[in-house]
């Protein structure tokens, strides 16, 4: 589809049109097809437009990061619950890096002292503790994880 920036002879008024070529419009024209939405006139023009072309990608300025707008209403208020649960985690639990999996299973099976930990873990690794019954979850980023 091609836009064209239209204008109507009789009184002036300028607006958009969308054809799916240029013999399109001349042929919606001839047959008195193309009309003014404002009054009504089958004198409607092709009008002077400039052409929309966009920057080439290296020339398209670069952000310090993906641009995010907080969250609205419940979903700002669940939000704020799972990054408090977060902190409270990191704050009151051992962190035993990426042998969390490992670590969590001498949990389970009374091998090691039980407590609260966090750590890391593969997709893998997770879905294996979830399998044999241990409980885990991942703890949502932080702004403060992103600085």
């Amino acid at each position: 589809m091609i836009r064209y920036a239209l204008r109507c002879r009789d009184c002036g008024h300028g607006f958009d049109g969308w054809f799916r070529s240029s013999a399109d419009f001349e042929a919606q024209g001839a047959r008195k097809l193309l009309a003014c939405p404002v009054c009504e006139g089958h004198g409607v023009e092709k009008a002077l437009m400039s052409p929309a072309v966009a920057a080439a990608p290296e020339r398209v300025p670069r952000t310090g990061g993906a641009v995010t707008s907080a969250p609205a209403g419940e979903a700002a208020e669940l939000y704020r619950q799972l990054q408090e649960m977060a902190r409270k985690v990191r704050a009151e639990g051992h962190y035993v890096g990426a042998g969390f999996a490992e670590e969590a299973r001498r949990i389970h099976y009374g091998e090691a002292e039980g407590r609260q930990i966090f750590g890391e873990a593969s997709g893998q690794e997770v879905r294996g503790l979830l399998e044999e019954g241990i409980a885990a979850l991942p703890l949502p980023p932080l702004p403060e994880d992103k600085n």
